[in-house]
């Protein structure tokens, strides 16, 4: 079993040199030139339940081709017996173009989760500790940069992977507690 979702958008941010001061005392003010721009990027990722593998792909969109790419990457990530998905369902994961592509890859099936209900697909706590590791606190000037982030974060987490439960993992026993007799 696969969690997947798409994270984003990431976008690149350039903020010019922060200002300086005048000979005179007085702080020279510059222009804001921040914009969203057309270089959104989009970080697909796959959580593999059983061992906490991680799976990881930037788009410049988030539509079917690059999800089917996705989907590719998993599958050869996967060479082995059935692949089950868990994912929302997006226009992109249910489109007529990805049903298409998934009849020519039978071994692929997906499970959508419920709307509103994000929180039933594992990929999600992932995520936070993704963008801890590999976007928090950092500006990116490319689409190049933001790739750049996300595969070593990617290979950092994936040497430390342990499988993915949901829920709460059981309190460990209690040893017998000492007894206090007070005397008065």
């Amino acid at each position: 079993m696969i969690c997947a979702d798409e994270l984003g958008p990431v976008i690149p941010r350039t903020f010019p040199p922060a200002p300086a001061w005048s000979p005179d005392g007085h702080r020279i003010k510059s222009e804001i030139d921040y914009s969203r721009g057309p270089e959104k990027t989009w970080v697909y990722g796959a959580l593999l339940v059983r061992d906490g593998q991680q799976i990881a792909m930037t788009a410049s969109s988030r539509n079917s081709v690059f999800y089917q790419q996705f989907l590719q990457l998993v599958e050869e990530a996967n060479p082995d017996g059935e692949i089950w998905i868990v994912t929302d369902n997006l226009s992109s994961h249910n489109s007529l173009s990805t049903r298409t592509w998934l009849e020519d890859h039978p071994r692929i099936h997906h499970a959508f989760i419920p709307v509103g209900a994000c929180w039933l697909n594992l990929r999600e706590g992932w995520w936070r500790i993704f963008r801890k590791a590999a976007l928090a606190g950092r500006s990116f000037a490319n689409r190049d940069d933001i790739e750049h982030a996300t595969t070593p974060a990617t290979n950092q987490l994936n040497s430390r992977a342990s499988p993915w439960v949901w829920g709460r993992p059981a309190p460990p026993p209690r040893s017998l507690r000492r007894r206090y007799v007070y005397i008065v």
